[in-house]
């Protein structure tokens, strides 16, 4: 019975003067998010409302879970529209409407007109309380409670009226696209996607780097990597992937360094790498996953000897996150079960029984010095190599 959906933003709405900036880039979003299914939509907004109107066929079900993964959105309300033809006839869409989305009868509800035409001959309340009456004479099992009903009737008088009693939650958020661009550290944990999901869901464009070291590592963590970033780009849309052949540049480190300090002298040429991406796409900061303690690489020290090689900012959403926060999140959003498939990644083959948690940065420096005859070089070889797939 559907044709119409009701698009509701949250603060967007506080936006000011550039308010329509972040609407058209929610307009955007959504016709993206649409072409991925079946069926005809027209997307538009008009009197600060935006609408998704279905032509013909749809899947209903599809089409809800499709905007259900459209940052900015704070709620669907699937709804009839309805010419105003009077009080009279308005009073008898709404009582057809009841009759059939709540056709069991026996609920309690409330009437929430809200009159934008203010040429309309009736108050806001007059119409609450007249539709009111025209439902309760309609299905006398009913009854009224404007303080905790089980259904909300929702009446819009503009040019045309409005009618719903649903609003399906959003993930809410800003359209992605509305604040730059940057860079996702993904590897084929958990909390990388999730830290992309998260800085995604502030409206920024996501590109990604995958460290890859064949043999050590297989294809299947390859496409393991490859599936993350299929199941993210539908929040963040399309992302390119650009995976680098990391294996020479880490057989060269864990010849000429202490194995102590392997992970932290690996993972700041990781950073340095993507920070040549980064700035090659025109991004504006680096995104990982790292947390406060949860690994050796990621104890305070540690994150600061990563982050000395960078020029860009290092956006790192879950650091103060407990694991089972991340978890839920990744749950949440589909990553999860394949997060925990046993493929192993780069950082994890040749990872130090012992390594250092408490990092000097002048002898992380030091060591680094015994990398000098080859290590450009190799960086060249590896970001030229680069094999960038397109994910959407």
């Amino acid at each position: 019975m559907y044709k119409s959906f009701l698009i509701k933003y949250g603060e967007i709405g506080i936006k000011g003067k550039n308010r329509y900036l972040f609407e058209n880039a929610l307009v955007r979003q959504i016709r993206y998010a649409l072409k991925r299914i079946d069926g005809e939509f027209d997307v538009y907004k008009d009197q600060a409302r935006i609408f998704v109107d279905c032509s013909g066929d749809y899947d209903y079900e599809e089409t809800v879970d499709a905007l259900q993964h459209v940052f900015g959105i704070v709620g669907i309300c699937p709804m009839v529209r309805a010419e105003d033809k009077g009080f009279e006839a308005l009073a008898e869409d709404v009582v057809a409407f009841m009759g059939k989305t709540h056709p069991e009868g026996n609920y309690t509800f409330k009437v929430n007109a809200r009159r934008a035409r203010k040429d309309y001959p009736m108050l806001s309340m007059e119409v609450n309380a007249a539709l009111g009456e025209k439902i309760l004479k309609a299905f006398p099992e009913t009854k009224v409670d404007v303080h905790n009903p089980e259904i909300v009737v929702n009446v819009e008088i503009r040019d045309e009226i409005y009618i719903y009693s649903k609003i399906i939650p959003g993930p809410g958020g800003m359209p992605v696209g509305a604040n730059g661009k940057a860079m996702l550290l993904l590897s084929g944990g958990i909390d990388s996607p999730v830290a992309g999901y998260m800085v995604a869901k502030r409206g920024v464009l996501i590109d990604a780097v995958y460290f890859h070291a064949p043999p050590y590592t297989s294809e299947r963590a390859k496409q393991k990597v490859v599936d993350l970033a299929k199941i993210i780009s539908r929040y963040t849309g399309p992302i390119n992937l650009h995976v680098v052949n990391f294996t020479d540049i880490q057989l060269y480190i864990y010849e000429q360094c202490p194995h102590d300090e392997l992970t932290i002298i690996m993972r700041r040429y990781m950073m340095r790498i993507a920070e040549h991406f980064a700035k090659e796409t025109k991004c504006l900061g680096l995104i990982t996953g790292e947390s406060i303690g949860q690994v050796a690489s990621q104890t305070m020290q540690s994150l600061a000897a990563t982050n000395e090689v960078c020029t860009l900012p290092v956006f790192r959403p879950v650091i103060a996150f407990d694991k089972q926060e991340i978890v839920d999140i990744s749950e949440k959003i589909g990553a999860f079960e394949t997060s925990i498939l046993p493929y192993e990644d780069c950082c994890t083959i040749f990872v130090a029984k012992h390594p250092v948690t408490k990092p000097n940065i002048k002898i992380i420096k030091r060591s680094e010095q015994h990398l000098n005859e080859k290590i450009d070089e190799l960086m060249k070889t590896a970001i030229d190599t680069v094999e960038t797939i397109w994910i959407e």
